[in-house]
């Protein structure tokens, strides 16, 4: 499945689709569809997103370790289970305090 788009149809344990590396942001893609993008995104503690925007509202689902990502200037704490929505054209920016997994799903408009 490396690399791939996500099989129909099949169960998938969600924390084994992708492997943190040392130092490192590994990211992949599980979905890309005219609507949205889901991806997988394993931090090594410390590594994270530097502040930026997108045109597009954003969902991040923490699976495993804790975050902090800053949205328009206000930190949030992310653990596992733990959703935040980050809106469109506001900045934000990710750093993992642990290894730390996540599901990013961005979802397009009109």
């Amino acid at each position: 499945m490396a690399g791939a788009e996500l099989p129909v149809a099949a169960q998938i344990r969600v924390l084994d689709l992708i492997a943190y590396q040392e130092g490192a942001v590994v990211s992949r893609t599980l979905m890309k569809r005219t609507a949205g993008t889901v991806t997988a995104f394993a931090f090594d503690q410390g590594q994270g997103l530097s502040e930026h925007t997108a045109p597009f509202d954003a969902l991040v689902h923490g699976l495993e370790g804790d975050a902090e990502i800053i949205i328009a200037g206000t930190a949030h704490q992310l653990s596992p289970g733990e959703m935040i929505l980050m809106p469109a054209n506001q900045p934000h920016a990710l750093t993992a305090r642990t290894p730390f997994k996540m599901l990013l799903t961005m979802i397009r408009s009109a």
